[in-house]
């Protein structure tokens, strides 16, 4: 069997090494991801880490603004392609370039799907507080995330698990996933499962005011919610009218009034919920850096027990 022809299309850190390991076993072609974004205070220009990995593997590199543009069609069109893989690529693709290769489009995304479509699956899955999450290979289609389904992977949340770790877990599983998935496209045995379009729920990506973390709920929710958000975009209260990132908590125990802090000493700041409390570990008060709650403590000079988060 000829080598298949394969535009990879992906931009974020989870799709680096499914590139990798597709390239590695059956070859890439050609990379398509995002332009290059402004990052950090000083807004240097960064190339997303697809194109850093491609350019490492001697892979040409596209990264069209829009690929409903005419350019983008032509361009994918000339390079007529066997198959196309994205993963977290970023943009819907139009119709007319979902027809172009013989083996269609595929996608490799971070959910048991029909659950979780969309662009925020890690997080939402998380914030949730949902015990099991994967990896669903399936054939793109004009709707998001809809099209029929090849294979899929499950993978454990665990109670400490955040955006970060799960996000790993999940690249690590779908990079695995695709290359045992691939040679059943290339021979066209593969199975073909439609989603039940019924039980489909969405992950739209995360707003601001969802970043916003209150205290009102039970523990189990407020630390999901918390982890739900870290390593980013980072979820964040109010203290004394400054925001105040929190970036990794714990399950407690404690009374108080929601969003009360009952304690804070060398093992965090316990803060009420309304079944109990939750144990900040790490924060980020307002122009300064991460840092472990309990330095925060020793830093003041006063104590804020009694004090409580409030609202925006």
């Amino acid at each position: 069997m000829m080598k298949p022809n394969i535009i990879f299309m992906g931009t974020p850190d989870f799709s680096a090494p499914i590139l990798k390991a597709v390239h590695k076993k059956f070859g890439v072609s050609h990379v398509i991801t995002q332009p290059d974004k402004p990052v950090g205070r000083k807004r240097i220009l960064t190339p997303p880490p697809v194109k850093a990995q491609a350019l490492e593997l001697g892979i040409e590199v596209y990264q069209p603004e829009k690929m409903t543009s005419d350019e983008a069609y032509a361009y994918v069109k000339d390079l007529n392609p066997d198959l196309i893989i994205t993963a977290a690529y970023g943009q819907l693709l139009p119709e007319r370039i979902l027809e172009i290769p013989r083996l269609g489009c595929i996608n490799v995304h971070a959910s048991l799907l029909p659950k979780y479509r969309g662009g925020a699956p890690i997080h939402k899955a998380i914030i949730n507080g949902e015990k099991t999450s994967g990896v669903t290979i399936m054939y793109m289609a004009k709707k998001l995330d809809a099209g029929d389904m090849i294979s899929q992977v499950k993978v454990p949340i665990e109670q400490n698990d955040t955006v970060g770790t799960l996000h790993d877990k999940l690249s690590e599983a779908g990079t695995d996933l695709l290359i045992d998935t691939l040679p059943s496209i290339f021979n066209e045995t593969n199975e073909r499962t439609p989603q039940n379009h019924e039980l489909a729920t969405f992950a739209t990506n995360v707003s601001r005011d969802e970043e916003f973390v209150t205290f009102e709920r039970t523990s189990e929710a407020v630390h999901n919610h918390i982890r739900g958000l870290s390593p980013w975009p980072v979820g964040f209260a109010k203290l004394n009218g400054q925001n105040i990132k929190l970036w990794m908590s714990e399950v407690s125990s404690g009374s108080g009034t929601p969003g009360e802090i009952i304690s804070a000493d060398k093992h965090g700041i316990k803060v009420a919920t309304n079944d109990g409390a939750v144990l900040l570990t790490e924060i980020q008060p307002a122009g300064k850096k991460r840092m472990k709650a309990s330095d925060y403590i020793a830093g003041l000079k006063q104590t804020i027990e009694g004090q409580t988060f409030n609202g925006l």
